[in-house]
């Protein structure tokens, strides 16, 4: 019982008790974290509490819910009842603890699920690697020598090793879907302002989603089932009616225009093919041959999409801890540090811009989905790079390791699309992420796909 589905259903039969599974997790994290480094609490007297409650609830007659007794965690900057917010900082260790819970933990507690802790991520949510200065670095599990992908890391880390079945994490330019492709799990970034993003500790306020990871489509399509509505709480979060996406699941996909990513024949931009190891471009048309696709579509100015988001995430990430800047700069990650640094002194003028051309852009991507419903592309343009790795050679450049993880990730947040990784395992390699991409609101489109992509073999997400 590796998914999240199958646990429940064990559940809520009686085959399993809730209180046996969160025991085994709870033991896996014990036996298994000291390696990995996912978890920065752990909840055991809380779990098991929950864990007993829901047994009798069942004992009892009643449906403790479609997550009934499944283990989860989630990314140290939402709140959890009792415990400190990190956001991966060391400054907000000194905060009180939460007094509730993020919408999001407090949906899943309601279905039925068991937290079990919180992970570890890049400070401030603020990277692709998960190296953190303060609680160290979250290493793969395919590969211990390498990073995990962020800033979600733990969280994607924590899936693929079998420790949870699913995961909470954030996305502002790629930090679901980076660690999901990194660690060969499924990483869903839904609509922006789809899923309450109450009681998480913010990076980008106009850029931040929440998101899933998991082992299998249908884990990923119940958990938003579940996490979706509106939320008072979060005046981002959408007020349209949830979509149910479960007994959509195994509708037929004939319809659906789907196109590569890929310039045509006397198209220039060739943004999603180039600057990408030749395994991660064969990862995106494994996918694409699988459904038979032939059609291209080319997303124009994709490069100053990233700037433009370069730009905004910094400027409002810096504003968001101007105070501490000035006052502990000392008491940052450095990494994060300089960047804020930097962020804090782009002048108001280029946010402005940036800005501006967000709209444009957005208004030119909406063109491309009129001729096309699904999009795929790369998810990162490596497979998962060594833990302290500065450099890497793309396209016969050096260039940076940690801002050129998202670089297929960042024009996506740009304009909230929903984005789905899914897996690629590869036979003694490490594995690859590919993103489904739709316009706003049609994450159904994507799951269906994904699902179809399952059931055929191409994409799968193995327990390391």
């Amino acid at each position: 019982m590796n998914d999240a589905v199958s646990i429940a259903t064990a559940v809520r039969e009686g085959k399993v008790s809730a209180l046996e599974v969160t025991k085994a997790a709870l033991a896996q994290i014990v036996a298994r974290d000291h390696q990995l480094n996912c978890f920065t609490a752990i909840t055991i007297e809380t779990a098991l509490v929950d864990a007993t409650r829901i047994d009798r609830e069942i004992a009892q007659g009643n449906n403790p819910g479609s997550l009934a007794g499944v283990p989860f965690a989630v990314k140290n900057l939402f709140d959890i009842a009792g415990l400190t917010t990190l956001a991966g900082s060391k400054i907000n260790a000194e905060n009180p603890a939460a007094s509730q819970d993020a919408t999001a933990v407090a949906k899943l507690k309601q279905a039925g699920a068991v937290l079990v802790g919180a992970l570890n991520m890049d400070e401030y949510a603020y990277g692709f690697v998960t190296e953190n200065s303060h609680y160290g670095a979250t290493h793969n599990p395919h590969d211990l020598q390498r990073v995990a992908g962020g800033s979600s890391g733990g969280s994607a880390a924590a899936v693929a090793a079998g420790l949870v079945p699913l995961t909470l994490g954030s996305d502002t330019n790629g930090s679901i879907r980076v660690p999901a492709a990194l660690c060969g799990v499924f990483g869903f970034k839904p609509t922006y302002g789809r899923l309450s993003r109450a009681g998480v500790a913010l990076f980008s306020s106009s850029f931040d989603h929440i998101g899933t990871f998991a082992r299998s489509v249908q884990d990923i399509a119940t958990v938003f089932d579940v996490l979706q509505g509106k939320d008072d709480r979060d005046p981002i979060c959408t007020k349209r009616p949830p979509e149910l996406i479960l007994p959509q699941l195994n509708q037929d996909i004939s319809a659906i225009r789907i196109a590569l990513a890929k310039p045509a024949v006397g198209i220039a931009d060739d943004y999603f093919t180039k600057s990408a190891e030749p395994e991660a471009l064969a990862a995106a048309q494994k996918v694409a041959d699988a459904l038979n696709i032939i059609e291209y579509v080319t997303i124009p100015e994709a490069h100053r999409a990233r700037a433009a988001a370069f730009v905004i995430t910094a400027s409002e990430g810096a504003n968001l801890h101007l105070d501490k800047l000035r006052s502990r700069p000392q008491d940052f990650d450095i990494a994060t540090r300089d960047r804020f640094l930097a962020g804090a002194l782009i002048p108001s003028s280029w946010y402005l811009q940036a800005q501006r051309f967000r709209r444009w852009y957005c208004d030119r991507i909406r063109e491309v989905f009129q001729n096309v419903d699904v999009i795929l592309a790369p998810t990162t343009p490596i497979s998962a790079p060594l833990i302290g790795q500065q450099t890497m050679i793309l396209d016969g450049e050096e260039i940076l390791v940690r801002p050129h993880l998202g670089l297929f990730t960042q024009p996506l947040s740009f304009i909230g699309l929903p984005v789905l990784s899914v897996p690629i395992q590869r036979q003694n390699a490490l594995p690859l992420g590919v993103q489904l991409i739709a316009a706003p609101y049609n994450e159904a489109l994507i799951l269906r796909i994904a699902a179809v992509l399952e059931v055929k073999g191409i994409v799968s997400a193995a327990v390391v």
